[in-house]
Formats: structure tokens, C-alpha cells, sequence
């Protein structure tokens, strides 16, 4: 706790032949003092102590010093202060929030680590501190020797966190979060990512006294704007989209078991990931008519270093739902059919997921993307192969809100079906809403036709 409420008395001179200069000061009631062996030294003590409350500086009413002061004598290292900011967090983090967070602090620490003779690779240090110094999840592991001796010389060379409170130093650190690797800039959404772990864990520093404020606030920087927009070139047709899935189920037993995934997606609206969890109680399959998906999780692929249990894999909520909501999704009779088709022929897995990879677990993002590559090679044309259509499975996604919104649905139902905003979507699909306003024009001049046609004369 600070206190404005400081009181100084003169020096006074005690009975010691060691240290008789005596300075004693009050903060907020409570008495402070320090021994000096020249009145010299307690004078020019006293005189600092002035000079802080006389720049209006907060006193520590613990220690009784300026603020300034502890946290000067309060010298963390950056590295230690990243490192217990990464370990904080990883209890409450998905997986990919944690990958995250190493990833950034990663980036920073060796922005402000210095550069030349001694300094590790950029390689070994990125390893170093992304695999083990910022996985809270391998903390009780001894990492192999080359990372070990990198770790240390990154705890001996890292600046202390107060070394922070400086402008340019934080201006250097954001212009490599800002950079991919290979020096081309990150997109816009990773650096906002990687900007606010950074952030966070300065935040940190602020709450524990080690920084006087977080000194990100006071540099000007161009966040790159984000691209918000569908990339409508990505969008399938419905036909380009049929011809899609016939190209992967006509990729041998690989293909055939994978169509039911991809078409999950399209005519489902579906994430991957929910595909991924999608099991055969949560179907309602009917022999006729329409159909309905009762979606309950979703599981994202991550490294295995960065999950509880170690698996490739994380099973989590619904995105955006609390951790037990359900999203009902109707399915159209083509979808119902192809899963019908599926479970026939393939069964479920133990734990009665319908898709399931070679070597069984789940469906990795590297084999369906692979089919997913060939089958756009077989169904398109080059010049369509070389463009954005469909470039990833996920465009599928896109491809199905699109044809929705096209077809009619209205926003709140797309939005309940896609599981997201109205907002999301109305900022996201604008491009494939604003195309719908000659047709919307038409019905509303139709509308007023008919009103004014039947209207009674005077």
C-alpha cells in the first residue's frame, strides 16, 4: 500500500559510537528510521528522501521508502517475471491460449535479451524458451544440456523488469512481435494476439510494484488493421462444392470415410473441431426429411506439450458457450443421407465418434488437409486451383453461411446455426449481405406495389 502522508524530522544524534546520525521519518502514522556514521551521510539521505515527496512520489507504507526505490531494490529479471506469468496463467488457459503465450513471451525475451559474442543461436534460444522456459506444464523437467545452458544465460543477461519502463526498449519489443520469423509482418491478428500477452504480463509487473505503470500505453504505435471481411473468392458454389466431394470420396477408402467430415462442414455450417467431436448420439438421423446435430464440444488439435494430459488434442466447450450448452443444428436430407451412408459403412470408433484417423484418435488437420489438397486438384480448374477458392476446409464453412444467408435465412437464426454473434456476422458476411439489397429492394417494392394496387380510391 502507498501513502502521500510523509512526515521527515531533522537529524538527531544518539548515544553510539558506530552510528550516531540518526534519520527518522513517518509514513501515514507509521515511524521509519535509518542510522548513519557521519551527519554527512544521514544529511544527503534525508535530502533524497525530500526530493521524493516533493516530486509528489508515493511512499511503500511497508518499508517506508519511495516507490522508486523498492522497486529498484526489487530488481527482477524479466525472464523470471515471464516465466512466473506463464506459469500463472497455464492452469485456466485452453491449450492454444498457453502455445500462445509462449510464443510471445518467446518473442520478447529475445528482442530484449543483447545481441553478440556469447548470445545462443536465435534457434536454440527460441526452443529454449518456447519448449521449456515458458511451458509451465514441463517446469519439474529437466530440459536436455544445450537448452539448460541457454536458459541460464538468458537468466543471467535479461534486463530486470524496471529496465522496462522505457519507451524505445518497449518500442524494439513490439517491432519483433510485429514480424514473422522470416522478417516478412505478422498478420494483423497475431500481433494483437502477441501484443496482449505482452501486455498482461507487463500489467503484472504493475500490480507487483516492479513498474510504475505499463509502459506499452505510452508508445505510438499503428496497430495494423484487421481484416474483417469474407474474402468472397474463397466461397465455393454449391456446384464447385458438390464437385469437391465427389472428388474426395473418389480418393479410395481414405476419401470415402473423410466426404462425411467435409460435408459436415458445408451443409452443417460445422468447425472442424466440432466435426472432430461429433458422436453418433448426438444425431438425429431420420429415414426421411430433415435431421438435426446436438453439438456439445469441440476438439482443437494442439502439440501435446501444451495439454493436461498430453494428448495431441484438447476436448473443450462449445467456442463462445459455456461449458455444458448444446447447439442444436437442423441438417438437410443430403447431409442426413451422407451420414447415414457414413455410419453404415464405418461404423463409429469405441467412444462412438464418427470419424476417426488412420491410426486411430481423431482426425488430424495434416491427413484431412491433405485430402483436402488433392481433391481441389482433381476438381478444379488450374487457374481455380492457384486462386482462394476453397483454399482450406474451413472456406466450407464459409461457403455455407454464405448460401443461408443468400437463401434467406435471417441473421439471428444463421447466427444460432453457425453458433456466433450477429454482430460477427453481420461485420464478417457484409460483403455477402450488402449483395443481397437489389433482391431485398425488390421484394419491399413489390410489397409497396401490392399495398398501393389494392388501395380503396376517394
Amino acid at each position: 500500500m502507498h501513502s502521500y502522508n510523509v512526515r521527515i524530522w531533522s537529524i538527531r544524534k544518539r548515544p553510539s559510537k558506530a552510528a550516531p546520525f540518526q534519520l527518522r521519518w513517518q509514513v501515514d502514522g507509521k515511524e521509519h528510521q535509518e542510522k548513519f556514521a557521519t551527519k554527512t551521510l544521514a544529511d544527503a539521505r534525508r535530502a533524497e528522501l525530500l526530493t521524493a515527496t516533493r516530486k509528489g512520489e508515493p511512499f511503500d507504507k511497508e518499508t517506508g521508502l519511495p516507490v522508486s526505490e523498492v522497486r529498484e531494490r526489487n530488481r527482477t529479471n524479466w525472464y523470471v517475471h515471464a516465466r512466473a506469468h506463464a506459469a500463472r496463467k497455464w492452469p485456466t488457459a485452453a491449450a492454444k491460449h498457453r502455445a500462445s503465450i509462449a510464443e510471445s513471451l518467446t518473442i520478447a525475451t529475445m528482442a530484449l535479451c543483447p545481441t553478440g559474442k556469447g548470445r545462443p543461436t536465435d534457434d536454440l534460444l527460441r526452443r529454449a524458451l518456447y519448449q521449456w522456459g515458458f511451458n509451465a506444464g514441463r517446469h519439474d523437467q529437466e530440459p536436455p544440456e544445450a537448452e539448460v545452458k541457454a536458459l541460464a544465460w538468458v537468466e543471467r543477461n535479461a534486463p530486470a523488469v524496471v529496465d522496462l519502463d522505457s519507451a524505445q526498449r518497449v518500442r524494439t519489443v513490439l517491432e519483433h512481435l510485429a514480424k514473422r520469423q522470416d522478417g516478412k509482418p505478422a498478420a494483423a491478428n497475431t500481433f494483437r494476439r502477441r501484443r496482449a500477452v505482452l501486455s498482461n504480463c507487463l500489467r503484472l509487473a504493475v500490480e507487483h510494484e516492479l513498474l510504475p505503470g505499463n509502459p506499452l500505453h505510452r508508445v505510438h504505435w499503428e496497430t495494423p488493421k484487421v481484416v474483417e471481411e469474407l474474402d468472397v473468392r474463397s466461397v465455393a458454389t454449391p456446384a464447385q462444392a458438390r464437385a469437391l466431394l465427389d472428388a474426395v470420396r473418389a480418393q479410395g477408402p481414405r476419401g470415402a470415410h473423410l466426404v462425411a467430415f467435409f460435408a459436415c462442414i458445408y451443409y452443417a455450417a460445422l468447425r472442424p473441431e466440432e466435426v472432430s467431436m461429433l458422436s453418433a448420439d448426438q444425431c438425429d438421423l431420420p429415414s426421411d426429411g430433415w435431421g438435426r446435430l446436438m453439438l456439445a464440444g469441440a476438439r482443437p488439435q494442439v502439440g501435446s506439450a501444451w495439454t493436461d494430459d498430453g494428448k495431441p488434442y484438447e476436448e473443450r466447450q462449445l467456442k463462445h458457450r459455456a461449458r455444458r450448452a448444446v447447439r442444436p443444428v437442423p441438417i438437410p436430407p443430403v447431409l442426413v443421407g451422407i451420414l447415414r451412408d457414413h455410419l453404415e459403412a464405418s461404423g463409429t470408433t469405441a467412444d462412438g465418434r464418427l470419424f476417426s484417423a488412420v491410426r486411430g484418435g481423431p482426425v488430424r488437420s495434416q491427413e484431412y488437409g491433405a485430402v483436402w489438397k488433392e481433391a481441389r486438384r482433381k476438381a478444379l480448374t488450374p487457374a481455380q486451383v492457384a486462386s482462394p477458392l476453397a483454399a482450406i476446409p474451413y472456406d466450407l464453412r464459409h461457403a455455407c453461411v454464405s448460401f443461408w444467408l443468400r437463401s434467406g435465412v435471417s441473421l439471428a437464426e444463421t447466427a444460432r446455426r453457425a453458433g456466433q454473434s450477429v454482430a460477427v456476422l453481420q461485420r464478417y458476411y457484409a460483403k455477402v449481405l450488402d449483395g443481397e439489397e437489389d433482391r431485398m429492394n425488390a421484394l419491399i417494392e413489390q410489397g409497396l406495389a401490392e399495398h398501393e394496387g389494392g388501395a380503396e380510391g376517394p
